[in-house]
């Protein structure tokens, strides 16, 4: 019962399985060769493990007994476990674990050891959703694993640190997919058009189609290729399709791929104008506190398939450059999005992003630090760097107490409020000034605490007595155990 557990697969006369002509257009298009796998290159470099497994004769000892993929939906992890099946040889088994058993598991490795026994073909079992898997299903798994009963090739969408048994994982080989790029799909579509196992040339995809379909897709081989399949169906079913310029193979437009997915398409162009604006006015909205209009363009990206971790990655930055230190936990919120974004993929990750924005948007806004670091960097790009003050530089090594570094140090502990007048920038900037901080929410404290420390840091230090010298063997003491460090 486990030997076809592909609906739409069949298999071959070496019992390998192959996809029927009914299966769906993601199945016939699955990689023959490893050639074929996009974007995952840094997998399959030669030599490397998963090569060794796939290719033919590059399994025995040298090669991985179980492997573990992990990577976002529509990478390539049942593609990758297919072709170490196809391309070596092998029997190949599929277990998902949605809906299988510890009884299914173990049927599976006892009908592989029986075969090993009698010389028959090593067994390639593959686990989908293998985070599914409960404690004891997973621990059903190591005999086979220890043992090499069955090569097994798990694949998950979740961190297998926090969704895999450790003794499963620690038996296994780890490997990372990518999420794919925009040109790895584009380059996928455009051979399901051409290749006789896919589509074979029956029709022609409009420019402006595919591009809707790859921002449908975000970076989603199988449901890229899905859409075009429903695209190129309606296409083929209508009785007078528009035609190419050879006037006769039908053309699939914008419409064809709105109508196959029920998504009407949304004016942006990803690498146009459109792109640019929309972007724009979103950052500008949220600098200008209109929660609402940012909101609005954020949905115009969302929905026209805009990659989320762009999105994520603009917030990151408006966080920091907009809103600053006057609320520095936008910055912590616009982080955790983008890392949730990464975390959980879309649709849900558009409420995570309206969160964001809306923390960001009704912020209140400081670029006091971002004017800051610019103002230092002119001075420095300007030539304007001078030396470490001496009593600054590091005394830890032989001979540094001999050239005074570290002399007459002022530890910071131990002064009140731990400021200790000293001069700290060198001598060619003595009194620059680069944080001018603005008077709006958390900066305004930040500005009431800056000009009292501004002012110790400015005086002679001699208010308690301890510049004059009394307690200059303490502050040397300190240097001496942390020294830069400090």
């Amino acid at each position: 019962m486990f030997d076809d557990l592909f609906s739409t697969v069949t298999t071959d006369s070496a019992g390998t399985p192959t996809a029927r002509a009914s299966s769906p257009l993601a199945v016939r298009m699955r990689p023959a060769t490893i050639d074929e796998i996009a974007g995952q290159g840094h997998l399959l470099v030669p030599g490397s493990p998963l090569r060794r497994l796939i290719e033919p004769g590059g399994g025995g000892r040298a090669a991985p007994s179980s492997v573990i993929l992990w990577g976002p939906p529509g990478t390539g992890k049942t593609t990758l476990a297919y072709l170490v099946a196809t391309v070596s040889g092998r029997r190949f088994v599929e277990l998902s674990a949605v809906t299988a058993g510890v009884k299914d598991v173990r049927q599976v490795v006892e009908d592989a050891r029986r075969r090993l026994a009698t010389g028959g073909d090593e067994t390639v079992l593959f686990v989908d959703e293998v985070h599914r898997f409960s404690k004891s299903q997973q621990d059903a798994l190591l005999p086979s694993v220890e043992n090499r009963w069955v090569t097994l090739v798990a694949a998950t969408t979740e961190n297998p640190s926090f969704s895999v048994n450790s003794p499963l994982l620690s038996r296994s080989l780890l490997l990372t997919l990518k999420p794919l790029e925009t040109d790895d799909v584009r380059g996928l579509v455009q051979r399901a058009v051409t290749d006789e196992r896919g589509l074979a040339g029956s029709v022609e995809l409009d420019e402006d189609a595919g591009e809707h379909l790859l921002r449908l897709a975000g970076g989603d081989a199988r449901k890229a290729l899905t859409i075009l399949e429903a695209a190129a169906g309606a296409v083929l079913s209508d009785d007078d399709p528009p035609t190419g310029e050879d006037g006769t193979t039908p053309v699939i437009g914008l419409a064809d791929v709105e109508r196959a997915v029920d998504v009407a398409a949304v004016r942006y162009d990803r690498d146009g104008d459109q792109h640019y604006d929309v972007i724009s006015a979103f950052i500008k909205s949220i600098r200008g506190s209109d929660v609402d209009a940012a909101l609005h363009y954020l949905a115009r990206m969302v929905a026209a398939g805009e990659d989320p971790r762009f999105i994520a990655r603009r917030l990151v930055i408006s966080a920091a450059e907009d809103v600053g230190m006057a609320d520095p936990s936008a910055l912590q919120t616009a982080v955790a999005a983008a890392q949730a974004v990464q975390l959980i993929g879309m649709p849900e990750g558009r409420i995570v992003l309206a969160e964001a924005v809306v923390h960001l948007a009704t912020a209140p806004k400081s670029n006091a630090a971002y004017l800051g670091v610019d103002a230092a960097l002119a001075d420095v790009r300007a030539g304007k760097v001078g030396t470490v003050p001496p009593h600054l530089r590091d005394a830890h090594y032989a001979g540094a107490k001999q050239m005074g570094h570290g002399d007459g140090y002022r530890y910071a502990h131990d002064w009140p409020h731990g400021v200790a007048p000293q001069q700290y920038l060198p001598d060619v900037l003595a009194g620059s000034r680069y944080y001018d901080p603005s008077d709006r929410g958390y900066e305004r404290q930040v500005g009431e605490r800056l000009e009292r420390i501004r002012g110790i840091l400015g005086s002679d230090g001699r208010a308690d007595g301890r510049a004059d010298g009394t307690d200059g063997g303490k502050a040397a003491g300190k240097d001496g155990r942390a020294g830069a460090g400090k």
